[in-house]
């Protein structure tokens, strides 16, 4: 039912039940690829929502960064089984793959699967979700309503369809947070977008000639920061003209946890970026606040900002940004929700998740009792989950579409059991950890030592 509905519609609506109707899926990421998996193993029919052309639009974006999880934690058990199902060649599960492997070499193959491959609408923005008929305020007979999702298309065509419930899977990617110290955009930032890149612009393939031989200010000290920073430093190898700033508000955890790091490969990306960082490859500025960005007249720019108290200045060609994600709420706003004020995500995960008052370590395992929200029917899932947490872990993501799926089909004890199984070697930065690893990682002795604690967090 994509057109405006006609009377005949409408009745034949009215005469539906909402449990005849599909499960409506918003994102065909891993985690809502793999929510459509689930759900199908319970015998419920899902319909996959997906913006991009692709399936794995925001994992081909990253495309070109290896992941710190190798295989076998970076794919979801029961979409393995499927694939197999059609003489699916299962990569190494020791190997560790970049976004493209993981979207050619895994999502691709999914989507191809007839059982996908037919619930797969591509090219489908959704713009907003109701109940039926109800606005936000309206009680009565609300549960009993269906939910009605609005879209565009491609070709900038209205639409809509009707759900039995929701699961918005569709993740943070696209809504990274701003250069602005205060969660704002810094004034000018805006007019600045073209000489403004945010996330982890591919630089060293097809963005190569945007940054070699130019000033580039990176902002922020996470993991994209990292992996871009590192890039830079090869390309200005490559490029002896290429200059790097590197700006940011707080030392702590700089490089990450080096060799004691629970994920190897992210621990080795923090060695190499500290090995280069005291051999000189960056101009660091630091403390940092970005207040305000000015284009000049030759194009070039202007970051203004607090450093130690003092109005601070920073000229550079190119600004890349990479101070995290956040949610984009906006296709929820006529939906009954409740989300932590601070974090942005499902209220009651929120305790569990705070990096203000918890590392690693101490994250329970959750699912669909925690990601429920006030509409019966709504569950957000996978890294929009986390809000603006910076600790999500796939295989949490998939772990939530395995819970939420079985509480959708009535089995409520598989929804509440515990399925999480991460390595023996310690991945202690998400759900489901062991208690042995807990203790060693970030257990009451890290605690008390916290350079061992924000070692492996």
């Amino acid at each position: 039912m994509n057109r405006p509905l006609a009377a005949s519609d409408r009745r034949t609506l009215e005469a539906t039940s909402p449990s005849q109707l599909p499960v409506a899926i918003i994102g065909a990421g891993p985690v809502g690829l793999a929510a459509a998996v689930h759900l199908l193993g319970h015998g419920l029919e899902p319909v996959i929502l997906e913006a991009g052309a692709r399936v794995g639009a925001a994992v081909r974006d990253w495309g070109h960064v290896p992941m710190f999880s190798p295989w076998g934690y970076s794919t979801d058990r029961a979409a393995v089984a499927l694939l197999q199902r059609h003489d699916w060649a299962r990569p190494d599960e020791a190997g560790y793959p970049t976004g493209l492997d993981l979207a050619e070499r895994y999502l691709d193959p999914l989507a191809a699967t007839p059982e996908i491959a037919g619930r797969l609408r591509l090219g489908t923005r959704v713009t907003g979700i109701a109940r039926a008929g109800h606005g936000k305020i309206r009680t009565a007979g609300r549960d009993d309503r269906p939910f009605e999702l609005r879209f565009v298309d491609s070709g900038g065509r209205e639409g809509r369809i009707f759900a039995r419930a929701v699961i918005d899977a569709s993740g943070t990617w696209s809504s990274p947070n701003p250069a602005g110290a205060g969660g704002l955009p810094a004034i000018g930032e805006r007019a600045a977008a073209a000489r403004i890149r945010y996330g982890m612009p591919d630089v060293l393939g097809r963005e190569r000639d945007r940054y070699a031989g130019r000033r580039t200010l990176v902002l922020g000290s996470g993991h994209s920061a990292t992996g871009t920073l590192l890039d830079l430093a090869e390309l200005a190898r490559q490029a002896p003209d290429t200059s790097i700033i590197w700006a940011f508000r707080s030392t702590d955890r700089l490089f990450g946890g080096g060799e004691a790091d629970q994920l190897p490969r992210r621990g080795a990306l923090g060695l190499r970026l500290r090995a280069l960082a005291e051999a000189g490859a960056y101009e660091i500025v630091a403390p940092f606040a970005a207040d305000a960005i000015e284009t000049t007249s030759d194009g070039g720019l202007h970051v203004l900002g607090d450093r130690d108290g003092v109005m601070h200045t920073i000229e550079a060609d190119e600004l890349v940004v990479a101070t995290g994600l956040r949610p984009d709420l906006s296709i929820l706003g006529e939906l009954r929700i409740d989300l932590d004020p601070a974090l942005d995500c499902p209220r009651a995960l929120a305790p569990l998740i705070d990096p203000n008052e918890h590392s690693c370590g101490t994250v329970r395992p959750h699912g669909a009792a925690e990601l429920a929200q006030p509409e019966p029917g709504l569950f957000i899932i996978g890294m929009k989950a986390y809000g603006r947490a910076p600790t999500f872990l796939l295989a949490t993501g998939y772990e939530q579409a395995r819970s939420v799926a079985a509480h959708l089909a009535g089995d409520l004890e598989a929804a509440a059991r515990v399925e999480l199984d991460l390595p023996e070697t310690g991945v202690c930065n998400g759900p489901g950890r062991r208690e042995a690893e807990a203790a060693s990682c970030c257990g009451p002795a890290a605690r008390a030592a916290p350079a061992k604690a924000s070692a492996c967090c």
